[in-house]
């Protein structure tokens, strides 16, 4: 599955994606993190008219050009970005978490 990546920045909104699939459906994602491993650029998105407790982790290559979005098929790598993914993710909601305790 490739996804076109459609991202005008806009400084007042979050860093959102409009992506469109294989049967030409869009829909808006906010990017809440993006990661390098092994030189290739990685993206974990939310779908923002979903419930945002669940996100996906889509991989950038450039085709004919454009720098588009794909699903990872290799599920080594898939776990390995998944894994850091992780990490990374909560580490920052163990570190908001943390400074609501300190607020309280």
């Amino acid at each position: 599955m490739a996804d076109r990546l459609d991202n005008t920045p806009d400084e007042l909104e979050p860093d959102r994606v409009t992506l469109t699939d294989e049967e030409g459906v869009e829909r808006d994602f906010d990017i809440i993190g993006t990661m390098e491993i092994d030189g290739n650029e990685y993206f974990a998105l939310v779908a923002v008219d979903g419930d945002g407790d669940e996100y996906i982790i889509l991989k950038a290559v450039e085709e004919d050009g454009e720098e588009v979005l794909i699903t990872i098929d290799d599920d080594e790598e898939f776990d390995r970005v998944a894994d850091a993914f992780d990490d990374e993710l909560m580490e920052e909601y163990d570190l908001d978490e943390g400074e609501e305790d300190e607020n309280k």
